[in-house]
């Protein structure tokens, strides 16, 4: 490979050689080699604006395997990119030739001194995971970006990460004891002090240009990221060739093992929040603060966070951590703050702490919807000039028309900021680029670097010699030309760049296929911070990405289905537009959990591209033939229950009745109850004036009526009229999960037309889903005129039936009514009242019943809260219901793995048992004797029954059977 080329592929075409060498990667590593268009397709981008196409991906099992497969790129002229977590933000983690995926076989630990306070790690190490091994020492590492739960150690040094406590612990570089590396000519290399590790003529190199080493670089500036850190490898410096090494971005070598230093803990770590009047008084402030040993100084404005719940009064906050209460009140007296908070409670930390660690990904919304990108990430200033620079940066970004909200490490200069740069039209992208230099230009006239924590990648190395002059950047080339002639490591890095705005992911994102643009430009908005590849303890309450935690593959991830189907709209990688077997497979283990709709900091929803991929997918003749028999089967369940009733009971006890119904023989399939819920509750009188409408749906209907006779008995004894309505409905919710809109569009229709017959804007002919293709069943039956829905809050014009709230007890079909409705009926206001005046269980007690006293049950419970629950309707209701029941104990998150349809389907049940081994079983196991299992949905009741002896309830059953006892 040519010295100084540009962003080489293989020589030749991709296509021509990239077979030759992927049978040689096979033929010299242990690891996984995949040169398939899915493994291709997931690798195309990281958490930046720019996309490469690779020839192929590696996963080595050891740094022998790193060895030969450099080797073998090296004989077939094919570059190599290493890859972490896949975080990076300019670009860094893309390439065209082969990329090494560190994350699936390099990622432990090889040893930890908590007397030398050292550890040794392999590169594809999570960084929490150092952590939580290093904790029972009282030991920690100090960089600490905000991406811990999935960024890797190899990718950190590579990067020369940061994080909130680098005004305490330092940057990666200065956490790095010395580092094992492999060359692309196969130089294997121990880097250290004393020049230890240095190629042959590096030395010499810096000998000859001390003087510009001495003066090249800024002063006072602790953020100094961008560029080769070549002052390290200064005689008065200690000659520090593993110092020099870090922040490489892969251009130099690749890592196959680190020493890292590790840090004591606090003892008593205090938050400390400070409000100042604007922006511009907190970054001004941020400078006094350090003589007070802050281990951190983090800085965000009111545009960030509107709301401001939980915090002291004024316009812009610093969060700052400091070590006991002592040196909190000294930091309070010295801050000249509008208004403080002291907070020592770990909850009440954590709490505040989530909002800074999600600002990467709510400053990618815009307050009013919009897009938000990054390309102006991570500058950095001295400290004593942040104040003047965000002052000048909010007025430059006013000049070009642009939006970003600023937030960031104050204490060490360092801003973040994404901006609403529009990168979909050729003028857009110019404007982006003028934006770029003129930003740039400014951070140079302040002292400061253009990177602050992330690296130059593509974003911001063409700048560069905005920053360092010509004759710096040009000993950038030299040194990369001493490590790597060939230039086959990450070419276009740091080193010849090409073009910043050249490369961007938005292009190709066009076609006749209006729906596949729309999923692609919706998959766009992924911007790579992979928040779903958290695993482990960092997840916290959330739910996203359960069968990625259950398999740990890219592919299972959030983000990774959002680049699939972003690849597939595209066309390029993945070719099969609908068709692709691709997407599908990668879909095919998505629970519809819908956790990314919450947990997801831009809000991709997975579960919404998966039913519209299947419907598209299985359209036509020919499709619906290959749909799995299981969507004929639970797909259809609520029709098939209303016609058949509880005689299916005598069909599934026939032989192969579950593989005939498309189920997987591990389960058993659900029995229907011998008196439906709706028949019940026909046979009973009340004279209560209705005061809410009980949803009677599918599950509780026909599968677990006890729990809807519960709720009416709950309901009742707090004063509350209880209706059904007078027609069969359905919120559509199995329908949408298989990916059969049409259907679900004309049940959704059929149910609005008996919730509110005065509005109905039924098509003739669609009140009901026709029986599927082939099948003697008969059509469902059409609706009953009758009454009316509950309508939206006020505001809205209210249905005929004076708009009574409408109460859901199972919380799938209670998200389905509230976001899916209104969505597949955009053009229906009668869908959007429904939704509006969904209430779950809880939440109507609360609203309706406000001085209603619960039974005191005081008891422990456990149990997971439903991932619907969670992701769209909020559980907060439910906790205050139980403590004033005495109910105590939290319940666990993630997805129970049954997820409806999923958990029955043939292939799924092992990836099922280890969603409910992830979280919701070690719960139920370590919860005290006595505990009440909670399960709301009828899903996570039946995988309790199937996995445990244990018998899940919903609330309605508990309370109910408390206010049995008190009447007795």
């Amino acid at each position: 490979m040519r010295r100084g080329t540009r962003d080489p592929g293989l020589v030749g075409t991709h296509q021509e050689h990239a077979s030759e060498l992927a049978a040689a990667l096979r033929s010299a590593v242990a690891g996984e080699v995949d040169f398939s268009a899915a493994a291709r397709a997931l690798t195309t981008m990281d958490a930046s604006n720019y996309r490469r196409v690779p020839a192929g991906t590696v996963a080595p099992r050891d740094a022998a395997d790193v060895a030969a497969a450099l080797e073998a790129c090296r004989a077939h002229g094919a570059p190599v990119v290493a890859r972490g977590g896949g975080t990076s933000i300019g670009g860094q983690a893309t390439g065209t030739g082969v990329v090494l995926d560190f994350t699936r076989h390099m990622g432990g630990i090889v040893s930890l001194d908590p007397e030398e306070r050292t550890a040794v790690v392999r590169p594809g190490l999570v960084l929490d995971r150092l952590r939580a091994a290093a904790r029972p020492y009282g030991l920690t590492f100090g960089p600490d970006p905000s991406t811990h739960g999935r960024c890797t150690l190899g990718g950190m040094i590579g990067n020369n990460a940061c994080g909130a406590h680098s005004v305490a612990w330092g940057t990666t570089a200065d956490n790095v004891r010395s580092l094992e590396v492999v060359t692309y000519r196969g130089a294997e290399l121990t880097l250290g002090r004393d020049g230890r590790g240095a190629p042959p003529g590096l030395r010499e190199l810096v000998g000859e240009n001390l003087a510009l080493l001495r003066t090249g670089y800024p002063e006072g500036l602790p953020r100094r990221i961008s560029g080769y850190a070549l002052d390290a490898l200064l005689p008065e410096r200690g000659v520090d060739v593993v110092r020099s090494f870090c922040g490489g971005e892969g251009t130099l070598g690749v890592i196959t093992e680190a020493t890292v230093r590790l840090v004591p803990l606090p003892a008593e770590p205090v938050l400390v929040v400070l409000g100042y009047a604007d922006e511009g008084a907190a970054a001004d402030a941020a400078p006094g603060l350090l003589p007070y040993g802050p281990l951190t100084v983090e800085g965000m404005a009111l545009d960030l966070v509107p709301d401001a719940v939980g915090l002291p009064r004024g316009g812009a906050w610093l969060f700052v951590e400091v070590d006991g209460p002592d040196a909190a009140r000294r930091l309070v007296r010295a801050a000249d703050a509008v208004d403080a908070a002291v907070v020592r409670d770990p909850a009440g930390q954590r709490a505040l702490w989530r909002i800074r660690e999600d600002a990467a990904g709510t400053a990618t919304r815009a307050l009013d919807g919009g897009e938000a990108w990054p390309g102006w990430e991570d500058c950095a200033v001295p400290p004593a000039r942040l104040g003047a620079y965000l002052r000048e940066f909010r007025s430059l970004l006013a000049d070009f028309g642009l939006r970003g909200i600023p937030y960031g490490h104050f204490g060490d200069g360092c801003v973040h900021v994404r901006i609403d740069f529009d990168l979909w039209t050729e003028e857009g992208v110019r404007h982006f680029r003028r934006f770029s230099e003129a930003v740039a230009d400014l951070v140079v006239a302040h002292g400061g670097s253009l990177s602050g924590e992330h690296g130059d990648g593509r974003a911001r190395a063409e700048l560069l010699p905005r920053m360092y002059g010509a004759e710096l950047v040009g000993l950038f080339g030299a040194v990369k030309d001493v490590w790597d002639p060939d230039g086959g490591l990450n070419p276009g890095m740091l080193v010849r760049p090409g073009r910043l705005d050249e490369g961007l992911r938005f292009g190709g994102l066009s076609g006749t296929d209006l729906t596949l643009v729309g999923v692609g430009r919706a998959a766009a908005r992924c911007v790579g911070v992979a928040k779903c590849r958290v695993q482990g303890p960092s997840s916290g309450p959330g739910v996203m990405c359960p069968s990625y935690r259950a398999t740990g593959e890219e592919r299972h991830s959030t983000r990774g289905r959002a680049r699939l189907l972003h690849e597939m709209a595209i066309g390029e990688v993945i070719t099969g537009g609908w068709r692709s077997e691709e997407v599908r497979e990668a879909l095919d283990l998505c629970l519809s959990c819908k956790g990314c709709r919450s947990d997801c900091p831009v809000g991709v929803d997975v579960a919404a591209y998966k039913a519209e991929f299947l419907d598209r997918h299985y359209a036509g003749p020919l499709g619906l033939l290959r749909r799995p028999r299981s969507h004929w089967t639970m797909g259809w369940l609520p029709h098939w229950l209303d016609v058949f009733g509880r005689g299916l009971n005598a069909g599934m006890r026939l032989p192969f009745a579950a593989r005939l119904a498309g189920v997987t023989p591990e389960r058993t399939l659900p029995r229907v109850a011998e008196a439906s819920f709706t028949s019940w509750f026909a046979e009973r009188a009340s004279d209560r004036p209705p005061a809410l409408t009980l949803w009677p749906d599918t599950f509780t209907d026909h599968l677990s009526p006890e729990v809807g006779r519960a709720a009416v008995r709950v309901l009742e004894d707090a004063g509350l009229g209880v209706r059904l309505p007078e027609g069969r409905v359905c919120c559509g919710l199995t329908y949408v999960s298989t990916g059969q809109l049409g259907a679900a569009r004309r049940v959704m229709r059929r149910t609005l037309d008996v919730l509110d017959p005065s509005g109905s804007s039924t098509p003739s002919g669609s009140s009901a889903p026709s029986a599927p293709s082939g099948s003697s069943a008969p059509s469902a039956p059409s609706a009953p005129s009758g009454s009316s829905a509950p309508s939206a809050p006020s505001g809205s014009s209210a249905p005929s039936d004076g708009g009574l709230p409408v109460v859901v007890l199972e919380p799938s079909c209670a998200a389905t009514l509230r976001t899916d409705l209104p969505e597949l009926l955009p053009d229906d206001p009668r869908a959007a009242r429904l939704a509006a005046s969904v209430r779950t269980f809880a939440e109507a007690l609360e609203e309706l019943a406000p001085d209603w006293t619960p039974p005191r049950l005081d008891r422990p419970v456990t149990g997971q809260t439903h991932c619907h629950q969670h992701a769209v309707l909020g559980d907060a209701a439910d906790r205050r219901l139980r403590a004033r029941a005495g109910l105590t104990g939290d319940l666990a998150g993630g997805c129970c793995g049954l997820a409806g349809n999923f958990g029955f389907e043939p292939g799924h049940y092992e990836v099922s048992v280890a969603c409910a081994e992830d979280r919701l079983l070690p719960a139920l196991r370590d919860a005290p004797p006595d505990a009440a299992v909670l399960a709301d949905g009828f899903s996570c009741r039946k995988q309790i029954a199937d996995l445990t002896d244990g018998r899940g309830r919903h609330l309605a059953e508990l309370l109910a059977e408390g206010l049995e006892e008190e009447a007795r």
